[in-house]
């Protein structure tokens, strides 16, 4: 009886495009816009990327700001505003004397700079042909200049967001707020999601900003050491030892601290300035600042590196080249910067996900043998 009332309330209702009687379509079409949503998602994703890879730049940057933050706590029990202010105050005489010096010292050096690496080429391009390799300069130049045009694409694709200047000045103001109060962005994070899932998401961000902390410390610990050891090989030991003080050895000493900050490439590229520049005062230094370019990376690679491996995540190093290979074409000079630490954060999620599976596996299995 019921059967037939329903069959006579579905005929009274009629035929419609819109209503669909057989429950397998109904399956399918639920599935098709799971898909849609899906591709949905991974486009908006794709199209704010790069407002949010600003973001995470801001992020970044205010988990350096906080550790020192931290750390000046230790010995300065006051508010916690103060000690970000004393942290930025500290961070601008810093940059304001590292110009005054590049300005006062080594200006000339950098106006020099291009011409030798330039004229270092053009002799490796001529002892290459006198070896036999044939080598057109002005087709390797036509090719640098092609690799450095689409550098500047994908560079000009991240700066016409807001403007090169704009995307740095939007990373440091939204750094230093969140900086300040961090936790009331993560209680506004928390607030959006299910009540049940917010103790989890504590967890996971105070695991990230941990390790954010420790990756950021260790890393502007490594460029520090490097420099140091650099100038110091560079500039003292070199006369000492009867080499004769290499050029531009504080500005190759600043180069190589910078560019620390990119692991891997860094090394690479601060390590080929270094050789070229030598080269520059005869085969004898040229084969000292190798010796040096293996001595500061080996320290750095054997000392410094395990050692904040030890407090941060041991992440593979071809995995980190990769990553900062596809990050680099996609975003550019942003995006090459912060490929370590986004790595890291997608790490640390990974294996708080899998704690979680483990977890809810267990509980499950107690709660069966109950």
């Amino acid at each position: 009886m019921a059967d037939k009332t329903q069959d006579i309330h579905e005929a009274d209702l009629g035929t419609s495009p819109s209503r669909i009687n057989d429950p397998h379509i109904r399956q399918e079409i639920s599935r098709a816009v799971v898909w849609v949503g899906v591709v949905g998602a991974v486009a908006l994703a794709v199209w704010i990327a790069r407002p949010l890879l600003v973001i995470f730049g801001a992020m970044v940057f205010a988990s350096m700001i906080d550790g020192g933050a931290r750390l000046l706590g230790r010995a300065l029990p006051i508010a916690r505003a103060w000690r970000v202010a004393i942290v930025l105050a500290a961070t601008v005489a810093f940059l304001a004397w590292l110009g005054y010096f590049a300005g006062s010292t080594i200006s000339q050096e950098a106006a020099q700079f291009p011409e030798i690496i330039e004229r270092q080429v053009g002799e490796l391009i001529s002892w290459a042909r006198s070896q036999g390799f044939e080598i057109n300069q002005p087709q390797l130049q036509d090719y640098l200049g092609n690799i450095g045009s689409g550098i500047s694409t994908v560079t000009r694709a991240l700066s016409g967001l807001v403007g090169g200047l704009a995307t740095i000045v939007l990373i440091l103001v939204i750094g230093v707020y969140v900086a300040i109060d961090p936790q009331l962005y993560e209680r506004g994070v928390a607030w959006m999601l299910p009540s049940e899932k917010r103790d989890r998401f504590h967890v996971t961000l105070a695991r990230m900003g941990k390790t954010m902390r420790r990756l950021m410390a260790g890393r502007l610990l490594g460029m520090l050491v490097e420099a140091v050891f650099t100038y110091i090989m560079l500039g003292v030991v070199a006369p000492m030892v009867g080499i004769g003080a290499v050029p531009m050895a504080a500005l190759l000493a600043i180069l190589t601290g910078l560019l620390a900050f990119i692991p891997n490439l860094g090394a690479i590229i601060s390590g080929l300035l270094m050789v070229l520049v030598g080269f520059s005062g005869g085969v004898e230094m040229g084969i000292y600042t190798i010796t040096v370019y293996f001595f500061v990376q080996n320290f750095d690679g054997y000392v410094i590196i395990p050692m904040i491996a030890k407090k941060t995540v041991d992440l593979a190093p071809a995995l980190v080249l990769a990553f900062q290979l596809i990050m680099g074409i996609l975003f550019g000079i942003l995006g090459l910067f912060l490929a370590d630490p986004l790595l890291a954060m997608i790490k640390v999620a990974l294996e708080r996900r899998a704690e979680q599976a483990h977890e809810n596996k267990r509980e499950e299995v107690a709660t069966n043998g109950a």
